[in-house]
């Protein structure tokens, strides 16, 4: 009994404490630790909307040397993402341990200790960006840092600070695409700062009902959320409808510029429409006041956020099939 004691005590200590867990681990409970630390939602989104940003930067026919240069940029995106993943599970394992949502994260659940965690975070985060910048190019390199830089060091303090938060967390956000297109042109066209941009205004709506479904577990780690203070849900149904609207015009911007034709502008304008539906429905729920106003706002956040899942890749896709 003492002995089972002692291992759960050397678990919690290594878990705040950051020294090497001396619980046996199977080499698998490893291997998918260190993968799950990597967010492999967050990182997979970012590597999709980088190797968009690649294809709808090249031009002409595809040869070997392309074929390399795509699986490259798309390594290299994976490391940074994933280290940068891995990297704020490691500032925030202790919030994480206090919400329910996030305390079976590989640091909270004592699965990887925080050293492995920090070490693996900065090997993979420094070999994607090394890789960038000598086997693309530096510009590539530079996004990359650029992105590390403001997610670790002005995203995640500053959502202990302020509600502006998840605005300054949609730039690390919107930035992978316009590494593709770097990848390519070694340059920043007008091209990928509309890429940036969609990507940017997208992340809005979806992260705000996220925190609305969540908000409670924000509250309880002391995160500042804007849905941690809107208690009706107002607050936050503007900031969605203002960004959806705003979605719209700018996400057929690829059409009057000629990186699309004219399939994608209608379908980007329809798609558009119904996303911004979504976020209207949730306002309109915000604004009940009857008994089951507050389980109409969960459910309108619920499908709000289900809707910004399947409108990315599709407009994504459209306008990869509907390339000039």
């Amino acid at each position: 009994m003492n002995s089972d004691l002692d291992i759960v005590s050397e678990i919690e200590s290594s878990t705040a404490g950051g020294s090497i867990l001396s619980a046996p681990r199977s080499l698998s409970t490893i291997i998918f630790g260190f993968v799950e630390l990597m967010k492999p939602e967050l990182t997979s989104l970012s590597v999709f909307t980088a190797l968009c940003g690649f294809y709808l930067a090249h031009t002409g026919a595809w040869n070997w040397s392309d074929i390399l240069l795509f699986l490259v940029t798309a390594l290299g995106t994976l490391l940074v993402g994933g280290g940068a993943g891995a990297l704020n599970e490691y500032i925030e394992r202790g919030y994480d341990a206090e919400m329910k949502r996030t305390e079976k994260r590989p640091l909270p659940s004592a699965r990887i200790s925080p050293n492995e965690g920090l070490i693996f975070g900065i090997s993979i985060s420094v070999a994607g960006v090394v890789m960038l910048t000598l086997l693309v190019n530096v510009l590539t390199g530079f996004l990359a840092s650029l992105t590390l830089v403001t997610y670790l060091f002005f995203y995640t303090p500053m959502k202990r600070i302020s509600a502006f938060s998840t605005i300054i967390g949609g730039i690390p956000g919107a930035i992978p695409p316009m590494m593709g297109w770097a990848a390519v042109r070694n340059e920043v066209t007008v091209e990928a700062w509309v890429l940036f941009a969609i990507l940017f205004l997208w992340q809005l709506p979806h992260f705000y009902s996220l925190a609305w479904m969540y908000r409670k577990d924000y509250a309880r780690a002391g995160y500042k959320m804007l849905t941690v203070f809107d208690e009706s849900g107002r607050m936050t149904s503007r900031q969605i409808i203002f960004n959806s609207l705003a979605l719209i015009p700018i996400s057929v911007i690829p059409t009057v510029i000629g990186m699309t034709r004219t399939l994608y502008f209608i379908g980007a304008a329809v798609l558009g429409f119904i996303f911004l539906a979504y976020g209207l429905r949730f306002m309109i729920a915000s604004m009940r006041s009857d008994d089951g106003a507050m389980m109409k706002t969960n459910l309108s956040a619920r499908k709000l956020f289900f809707a910004s899942l399947w409108y990315l890749p599709a407009l994504l896709a459209l306008m990869a099939i509907d390339k000039r």
